[in-house]
């Protein structure tokens, strides 16, 4: 008990470190909202604009946030928003996508703050921020899997579809742990220095 309540007090110290980073603040900024939208686009919630602007709600929103379209958490638009450029469809899968953003964007910042300070890990070489930023991408990336295969043509079985249900929570989970496993090397005492 005593390892989970210290790995989870480090982490917590180093995310509150890297959140005082003025460097490591935009790059926590700049990857949520490059995820978001990337997430957005891959759901297919942002799309494309037509020239036209204007907004469409409907008709019972509340009812509609939690209703799925198809498939696992994927959720029905409560509104849309013609901006000119750009299409957008409001759903609960923009709440998910921004969770999983911060997720990804919190694990790019602290691999981004062990990368400036290798010694807060203990580690005499830059490159371990870099390598322990790459699970955090890896698993974050995992939540597009089913509209991946749909973008790319692959043909999925039934049998497939069903674990691709399960990759939104799993790519949840790998980037919590992701996140404590790099965090738990930060020392707050040299980082904080």
């Amino acid at each position: 008990m005593g390892v989970v309540v210290d790995t989870l007090t480090q982490t917590s110290q180093a995310v509150r470190l890297t959140l005082r980073d003025r460097r490591a603040q935009v790059v926590i900024g700049v990857s949520t909202v490059a995820y978001l939208l990337a997430y957005l686009y891959a759901i297919d919630k942002l799309t494309a604009g037509n020239g036209e602007f204007g907004v469409i709600v409907a008709a019972r929103p509340w009812e509609a946030l939690f209703r799925q379209s198809f498939g696992t958490f994927t959720y029905e638009p409560v509104a849309l928003f013609r901006l000119g450029i750009v299409t957008y469809q409001f759903s609960l899968n923009t709440i998910i996508g921004l969770v999983i953003a911060i997720l990804v964007a919190v694990n790019v910042g602290v691999s981004y703050f062990v990368w400036q300070q290798p010694s807060a890990c203990g580690v005499g070489s830059q490159s371990a921020g870099v390598l322990a930023g790459i699970p955090a991408l890896l698993s974050g990336a995992a939540c597009c899997g089913p509209i991946l295969a749909l973008i790319l043509g692959i043909q999925v079985t039934s049998g497939l579809l069903v674990v691709f249900e399960w990759l939104l929570p799993v790519s949840v989970s790998l980037l919590l742990l992701a996140l404590l496993l790099v965090g738990r090397q930060v020392d707050p005492a040299v980082a904080g220095s």
